[in-house]
C-alpha cells in the first residue's frame, strides 16, 4: 500500500494545479468585461457611480490592545490547562486562579480608569 504513495502525490499536486488553471482561465473567458469609459468612482469598492469625500477612519487602539491582552491571557490558560490535562493535584487549578485574579485585577483597573 505504502509503495505507490511517493508517485501518487506529485499526481495529484499537479492535477490539482491543472483543474485550478483550467478554473482561472474560464472564468477569466466568461467574466464581463467593462467599458473604458468608466468614472473613478465606478471603480471604487462598494460605490454606485458617485465620488463621496475620504473620510478618515479612527481606530480606537486602547480598545483593540485591551481585547489583544484578555486573548493572550485566555489563550495562555488554554495552552496550560491543554498540557496539564492529566497532572494530578492542584496545579490546573492553581493555574485557572492565578489566570482569573489576573482578569480581575485588568477588570479593576479598567473600571478605575473610567
Amino acid at each position: 500500500m505504502q509503495d505507490g504513495l511517493p508517485y501518487i502525490l506529485p499526481i495529484i499536486f499537479t492535477l490539482s494545479i491543472v483543474i485550478v488553471l483550467l478554473i482561472y482561465w474560464f472564468g477569466g473567458k466568461t467574466a464581463a468585461k467593462g467599458s473604458l469609459k468608466t468614472t473613478h468612482g465606478k471603480k471604487a469598492t462598494y460605490a454606485c457611480g458617485e465620488d463621496f469625500p475620504v473620510e478618515e477612519v479612527r481606530v480606537d487602539l486602547e480598545r483593540f490592545f485591551v481585547f489583544a491582552v484578555y486573548f493572550l491571557i485566555f489563550d495562555v490558560l488554554a495552552f496550560i490547562l491543554a498540557t496539564s490535562f492529566y497532572t494530578t493535584g492542584l496545579i490546573p487549578i492553581a493555574y485557572s486562579l492565578i489566570v482569573l485574579a489576573a482578569v480581575a485585577a485588568l477588570l479593576l483597573v479598567r473600571g478605575a480608569r473610567k
